[in-house]
């Protein structure tokens, strides 16, 4: 073959990939391959390492007592050894889509119509976009399924999941998992996923849930089951039947109360730092519940302690408490070092490109935050947070 040839021969293998990507269906559905390949060689460039250290650290004091006895709430009703909730259609979620597919299901199971894209178009337009928080997910229940009700809380526990599905209601929750594959060399293999769960087994210790990414009916034991909830604050969404409301009430008992329920997550958190006070996930939760309290010192601190135990490297994917705390307790350098971290593995993270935003602003570069915030708007041009964020320093949304 002559050099010519093999010249042509050359450009058509690079050129025929690259036109193919173009057909729409192609792109849609080898997307992701191609980002995980781009993920996987960055990785390979710049290596992906933990969460770096805090600059400052100072271990918080930590009352070590045990919490005051408080008086014991009405005896509740037993619940029966098993239940299983008729599941809706199961429905595979598209790349980077569980919390829309799982919140899609959980409409299905009263009566809605629709699909995961309705409501991945509203609260996150853009496929790249691998986050959805849990507020958005209500934003959607309330305004396009507002005949049912819908809210979320933290610092759940296994028998009250047990109560919800034996009064008929499925229960939403976000857990860590491990995934499989690695995205780029030494990943950790740890991300956060939205399940549905539909049922329990008290002889089994299993609760039954919908996974849009495995398949329906999964299982899991009561304890992997909390120990990967735990790394969500055990946070849970409910959407229900207005004629449930009172049965919702009856279960929360005082975490019908957003605040004591905070407060609840709060002591609970702590109580499991007694307990161990080198679990991570413990001290990180009690940061979040001190980060709604407005207690941002108290809850840098936290989050000092639980990066120095060691956090999965996509924690900052998900959860964002630290910011909150490092931009308000004014540690500056530590809210750099976790955004450049953090973008680092989610260069399109709305939520991570308006912190970068804000720390710019408070630097006083206002015209680089305004550039950051809209970074985020191209990442997801229907968030809220990038509005406010605008509005807030007096640019137009």
């Amino acid at each position: 073959m002559t050099m010519r040839k093999w010249v042509f021969l050359f450009i058509g293998l690079i050129a025929l990939p690259l036109l193919a990507y173009q057909i729409p269906w192609v792109n849609y559905r080898s997307a992701w391959r191609l980002d995980a390949a781009q993920a996987y060689i960055k990785g390979v460039i710049d290596p992906i390492e933990a969460l770096p250290a805090p600059q400052i650290f100072v271990q918080p004091a930590f009352e070590t007592a045990a919490p005051t006895a408080t008086l014991a709430g009405p005896t509740p009703t037993p619940l029966p050894p098993s239940v299983f909730l008729a599941a809706p259609n199961w429905e595979q979620q598209d790349w980077n889509n569980c919390g829309p597919a799982t919140l899609s299901l959980y409409l299905k199971y009263y009566g809605w119509e629709g699909d995961q894209f309705d409501i991945s178009a509203e609260v996150k337009p853009v496929r790249e976009d691998r986050n959805v928080n849990v507020d958005e997910l209500i934003y959607y229940a309330q305004n396009w399924a507002g005949w049912l009700n819908s809210t979320f809380r933290v610092g759940g526990d296994i028998e009250m999941l047990q109560a919800f599905l034996a009064s008929g209601i499925p229960v939403q929750i976000e857990a860590g998992e491990i995934i499989e594959g690695d995205y780029w060399p030494d990943d950790d293999n740890w991300a956060g996923h939205y399940v549905l769960l539909t049922g329990y087994d008290d002889a089994a210790q299993t609760f039954t849930y919908q996974d849009t990414y495995k398949s329906a009916d999964q299982t899991a034991s009561y304890a992997e089951l909390d120990k990967f909830w735990q790394q969500f604050n055990r946070v849970y969404i409910l959407v229900y039947l207005p004629a449930q409301e009172q049965t919702v009430r009856g279960i929360l008992g005082s975490n019908w109360d957003e605040e004591v329920n905070r407060r609840n997550a709060l002591e609970a958190a702590q109580a499991e730092i007694r307990a161990d006070d080198q679990n991570a996930f413990a001290w990180f939760n009690l940061g979040m519940n001190q980060v709604y309290f407005e207690d941002y010192g108290a809850a840098a601190q936290s989050f000092d302690v639980a990066r120095s135990l060691g956090l999965p490297q996509r924690m900052l994917r998900y959860q964002f408490g630290p910011f909150f705390a490092y931009y308000n307790a004014n540690r500056l350098d530590d809210l750099m070092d976790l955004i450049d971290y953090a973008l680092r593995l989610t260069d399109g993270s709305e939520e991570v490109l308006i912190w970068k935003g804000w720390a710019l602003y408070r630097q006083g570069d206002t015209n680089g935050a305004i550039a950051q915030f809209r970074l985020a708007q191209e990442a997801n041009p229907k968030s809220f947070y990038v509005e406010q964020a605008l509005i807030s320093i007096g640019a137009t949304p």
